[in-house]
């Protein structure tokens, strides 16, 4: 299903989808990858030294950050890729199955920054961007955005604490009202009970009196 290395025909909205989707197993490599994992720690192949080696012997002075299609695709520049691609027959898988590339290593896998590339040319260019630190903006962009969003999600938590704080607080304001407000009530019944018993012993009083007279 993969595409084979030779084609140079444009990269349509459904080609991009199918061969990156096909791509990330094989490759286990991509934004989602690189933005999770420091990119200088990542190794693409058993031979990423060799492919690192090779790459740069030949190709000293490519630019890898943004890669311009003509060094890839011209006729002059095959002549001299070819050579370098066979070396990694029988050594890596497929080498020469195309694969998306990206053109731009800070931007994703779009339509205008995807160029279909020979695998082990695709290894190549990943390996030397890792290595290189092209890689890392990537990495370093995800990381800070994770860390603004844990610093918004702690505030949020602080605030909802706050929240369940003040709620307990007024929870237990009204509890002691309510039995501020009840005892009050037991001392007003006590008060008013205490004066009918002394209402009732003074008439008693009164009574003794006019019966001894």
């Amino acid at each position: 299903m993969a595409a084979t290395s030779g084609t140079d025909e444009p990269v349509s909205g459904e080609l991009v989808s199918v061969a990156h989707a096909l791509s990330l197993p094989a490759e286990s490599y991509g934004n989602d990858l690189i933005s999770s994992v420091d990119p200088q720690f990542l190794k693409l192949t058993k031979v990423d030294d060799q492919i690192y080696s090779e790459f740069r012997k030949n190709f000293e002075t490519l630019r890898i950050d943004v890669l311009d299609p003509e060094e890839l695709k011209s006729e002059s520049a095959k002549e001299k890729w070819r050579p370098f691609c066979l070396k990694f027959n029988g050594i890596v898988e497929d080498f020469n199955y195309g694969t998306l590339l990206r053109l731009d290593c800070s931007q994703g896998y779009t339509e205008e920054n995807t160029i279909f590339a020979p695998r082990i040319q695709f290894f190549a260019i990943e390996i030397a961007r890792n290595r290189e630190g092209y890689n890392k903006a990537v990495y370093i962009s995800v990381q800070d955005k994770e860390g603004e969003k844990g610093v918004h999600n702690g505030g949020e938590e602080r605030a909802d604490s706050g929240e369940e704080e003040n709620t307990k607080n007024r929870g237990e304001k009204g509890a002691d009202s309510g039995e501020e407000k009840k005892e009050g009530i037991n001392r007003e019944d006590k008060t008013d009970k205490g004066g009918e018993k002394e209402k009732e012993a003074d008439k008693e009083i009164n009574k003794s009196g006019e019966k001894a007279m």
